[in-house]
């Protein structure tokens, strides 16, 4: 009895442990660590499913990543309840939250600024009332651990709750949700051919309405929004509009003037860097532009081929079998994206400690080191002549796909992800918000070999899923591009064989460059220093045809592909919904 006693609070802690580690992992899904601790305590004794809980979910989230989770599973019964739910009590947050707005006004120092009389101080008060009642819908909308809302939170409910009743044989229902979607985009056409659909079925005369709680939340917003408009354009208040929907007749002939401002300066800005991609000129002779963003179906998207020689990529695979014998990457055993492959990882610095060490051959090391320069100084001058791009990580990388475990496979070696921004496929987003890279400017890829099956690399829209470009891996090859929410990317499955490539990330921030090739460098330097003589002569190494190339710029070639827009893997769902900072290409 007195064991059983002692051993209950362990029990109590070990699932506070449990909820605690669940709750991290929810909101960094990319951690590798946590993601290691996470599956030790699933096979502990005395854990139990529900201790996983997420100790900072609100009832509405929880609902509706359930509800979307069924949905994308075409389980519509479980997604209609769970989805129906959300919207319940995101709606009951909303109304605590504009309860909350209530009250005096706390920003004292601009309300003595002010100097108000009696009735400037009440309207100014009421507008601000206002405007924290119309953010309300971005509290609600912006999931625990997260900084950045959802948009189009509550008509995505509706969108959702349409088609899933539509699912179950419910057409009612599946009008009425049309019907309240209507009442944020009354023009959307997808919508209005639906509900053509569902009068027919259920017969002309059956009166179709929407939800009245929808109908009162639109309207109640829709006056509220008039009223903070008026005071913009008359009493000198601004205004960050929460929402997508709101009608452009409501929105003052001058804010609208500055939005087409806005909106022709990015579209210049577009330009200016489409300009910027043809005229950059390459630092080094005979490699070859093979495809550029506008063949590649995209922007700031490029490809170059010769920047190895087979020779070189033979001395690299030579350092990558090396590496993966001394057992470096993630354990040498599983890759951190898929269970069907192996993945293996070599950094600058691991490879000159291995030379240090006489495991792998100097000159491998310092050409692992001169081809990842040779690729920054290409992009450089291709992407950002005159501005300075410092590396950010560079990592000699191979996937070998296990033997027994791609028969039937579906995954991806590598899914569908950007490299400075979590992307949202749902919400058309990509969140510049840790855990991401977010200082990563530009991304590069150099292939060392083309002797496996799968494996190349594919870039999408922001659905994650309408493949725009492809690109096959070969010796020598090096793909560029920009980091952000307008590239993303994945790599197909390798189903057989090994691919290898130096995955390369830069940034124009000195303050986040990549302090182990720092160090590497120094012992590469230190290593030189070594090699002279007393007599003042120096081993002469074995040159490596092309490892320091530095000849005037050659005109540019390219070959158009085959413009391809698929879906990668017949698994993937069409709002899927995971957002995680991704590493390895």
């Amino acid at each position: 009895m007195t064991g059983a006693a002692a051993f209950s609070p362990q029990l109590k802690k070990l699932d506070q442990a449990v909820s605690a580690a669940h709750t991290f992992f929810v909101a960094n899904p990319q951690h590798l660590q946590m993601r290691e601790d996470i599956e030790k305590y699933r096979r502990m004794s005395g854990v139990k499913s529900d201790s996983f809980r997420d100790l900072e979910a609100t009832p509405h989230w929880e609902a509706y990543e359930a509800g979307v989770q069924h949905y994308d599973a075409d389980e519509y019964l479980q997604a209609v309840a769970r989805l129906e739910e959300s919207l319940t009590e995101a709606l009951l947050a909303l109304e605590e939250c504009r309860a909350l707005c209530e009250g005096p006004w706390e920003d004292e120092d601009e309300e003595e600024e002010m100097q108000h009389g009696l009735y400037e101080a009440i309207a100014a008060h009421y507008i601000q009332v206002l405007k924290c009642r119309q953010q309300c819908v971005l509290e609600i909308a912006t999931k625990p651990g997260r900084i950045s809302a959802t948009e189009d939170f509550i008509p995505s409910h509706l969108d959702l709750l349409q088609f899933a009743y539509s699912q179950v044989g419910n057409q009612t229902v599946a009008a009425e949700c049309a019907a309240s979607y209507l009442l944020f985009y009354p023009t959307d056409e997808p919508m209005l051919e639906k509900m053509k659909q569902y009068r027919t079925e259920l017969g002309e005369d059956t009166a179709v309405r929407a939800r009245q709680n929808i109908h009162q939340y639109v309207q109640r917003s829709l006056m509220e929004k008039k009223w903070i408009y008026y005071a913009v354009e008359h009493l000198g208040e601004t205004f960050n509009d929460p929402d997508l929907w709101t009608p452009d007749e409501l929105i003052p002939e001058n804010l609208k003037e500055k939005y087409r401002e806005d909106q022709e300066k990015q579209k210049r800005e577009t330009l200016d860097v489409e300009e910027r991609e043809k005229r950059g000129p390459l630092p080094f002779e005979d490699i070859a532009i093979t495809m550029d963003s506008h063949q590649m179906n995209g922007t700031q998207r490029v490809v170059f081929d010769r920047v190895l020689t087979e020779s070189e990529c033979k001395d690299l695979l030579r350092l990558t079998k090396a590496a993966g014998e001394a057992g470096d990457g993630y354990r040498a055993r599983r890759s951190p994206h898929t269970p069907h492959e192996r993945f293996e990882g070599l950094t600058v610095l691991k490879a000159v400690q291995l030379a240090q060490n006489g495991d792998v051959d100097w000159r491998d090391a310092k050409l692992l080191l001169q081809a990842s320069e040779k690729s920054r100084k290409i992009i450089e001058s291709y992407f950002t002549p005159g501005k300075k791009l410092y590396f950010s990580f560079t990592h000699l990388v191979c996937r070998t796909a296990v033997d027994g475990q791609q028969e039937g496979r579906m995954d991806l070696s590598h899914p569908v992800h950007a490299d400075n921004c979590l992307l949202d496929p749902e919400g058309q987003e990509c969140w510049k918000e840790p855990p991401a890279y977010v200082y990563r400017d530009y991304s590069g890829i150099l292939y060392l070999n083309d002797d496996f099956q799968g494996g190349g690399l594919f870039f999408t829209e922001m659905d994650t899923v309408t493949v725009t470009a492809e690109v096959h891996p070969k010796c020598g090859k090096l793909v560029a591009f920009s980091s952000g929410k307008e590239n993303p990317h994945g790599v197909w499955a390798v189903s057989r064989g090994r691919r290898c490539a130096i995955a390369l990330w830069y940034t124009h921030s000195r303050e986040h460059a990549e302090q182990e090739r720092v160090k590497a460098e120094e012992l590469m330097k230190q290593r030189t220093v070594e090699e002279d003589w007393p007599d003042g002569s120096k081993h002469q190494e074995t040159d490596h045809s092309s490892r320091s190339s530095a000849k005037p710029p050659v005109p540019n070639s390219g070959s158009k592909p085959v413009n391809q827009r698929q879906k990668p893997g017949s698994d993937r769902k069409e709002h899927p919904k995971v957002l995680r900072a991704r590493d390895e290409f």
